[in-house]
């Protein structure tokens, strides 16, 4: 389940219905991106990078994955670049995780957004508990990573990984907060949840929250998705279509900021830490070591609040990601 390749390209979330409640959801779904796990399947034997010629010391190739925080975080890359004087060939929305992987590992790009959980695929240690804290993910691919040539740069405090959020009127009735309250509101029958059929399935996501929490989510109460559009699971929750009152989220989702919805805290840690961070080749880093306190100062600062208010700017409002992130980090003297 490689985070995060799934909220690709999704059209502007409104929150407010749209052709009226009692549509059934999956009449709804979007065209549906590919699961974690099903990127990682095909592109396991390899995958298909395009050739471009040898970089030259004079220029820096950055390169993102084609999602939407993929992109906005990519153009923070480029443009933090760019101030420092440097010139900058842009191949952003290059494609899935495993695509932008290889092509970091073959030399053909020099940097890229990437999440520290995704350390987990790469290393193939998935059950390793350190996957779940903040420090022990970050350490733990960093260290892999420095002996394949790569470097990990100061993350951003935003954990982007599977959660549950639950319709807002529903949880302010109910005191819902965190998952201990949704496993009280699941015993009481009190909730119909939306999600991918991996979700459903992958002993790292909803079964993880269930050993954790100690509740058992009946699939009679499931709507489970072939894809992974969260857009139509949260859409889904806040507005109560096909009875749904709960979905699953990513922890920074656009839509969120958009849509009456309560997102569950994990207290417990039952899901691998997804933290953004640029990964960079050792020899650009060498050329450049000022890239390093650059990109610090823009990455230590995308907290979660703030990178769901810029991603819904994004998916909700229809902004290019460039133009977002040049605001960002004009109006915050980061350029």
């Amino acid at each position: 389940m490689l985070r995060s390749d799934t909220f690709a390209s999704q059209p502007p979330v409104s929150p407010t219905p749209q052709g009226g409640g009692s549509t059934p959801l999956w009449e709804r779904a979007a065209p549906r991106p590919p699961s974690r796990r099903a990127v990682l399947g095909s592109l396991a034997s390899g995958a298909l990078v395009a050739s471009w010629p040898a970089q030259g010391a004079s220029r820096l190739v950055v390169a993102s994955k084609s999602d939407t925080e993929g992109a906005l975080t990519g153009a923070m890359i480029a443009l933090a670049l760019e101030s420092l004087g440097l010139t900058v060939v842009r191949r952003l929305g290059l494609g899935p995780t495993l695509i932008v992987r290889n092509a970091l590992l073959a030399g053909e790009i020099d940097v890229a957004p990437e999440y520290t959980g995704n350390g987990a695929f790469f290393t193939d240690t998935v059950s390793d508990p350190a996957w779940k804290s903040s420090a022990g993910a970050f350490e733990t691919i960093r260290r892999a990573d420095a002996a394949r040539g790569l470097v990990w740069l100061a993350r951003a405090p935003a954990n982007n990984t599977w959660l549950i959020a639950v319709n807002g009127a529903l949880a302010r009735r109910e005191g819902l907060a965190t998952m201990t309250d949704f496993a009280r509101a699941v015993t009481a029958g009190s909730i119909r949840l939306a999600a991918s059929t991996e979700f459903v399935e992958s002993p790292a996501a909803l079964p993880s929250f269930e050993a954790a929490y100690g509740f058992h989510l009946p699939l009679d109460r499931i709507v489970s998705l072939p894809g992974g559009d969260t857009a139509v699971t949260a859409r889904a929750a806040a507005q109560g279509i096909s009875g749904i009152n709960a979905g699953m989220v990513y922890g920074t989702d656009g839509a969120l900021d958009a849509l009456d919805l309560v997102v569950m805290e994990d207290p417990k840690g039952a899901q691998i830490v997804y933290e953004v961070a640029p990964v960079i080749r050792a020899e650009a880093l060498a050329r450049h070591p000022d890239i390093r306190p650059r990109l610090a100062r823009i990455f230590t600062g995308l907290d979660a609040p703030t990178l769901r208010t810029l991603n819904a700017r994004i998916t909700v409002e229809g902004a290019v990601a460039e133009a977002v992130a040049r605001a960002y980090l004009t109006e915050r003297g980061l350029l």
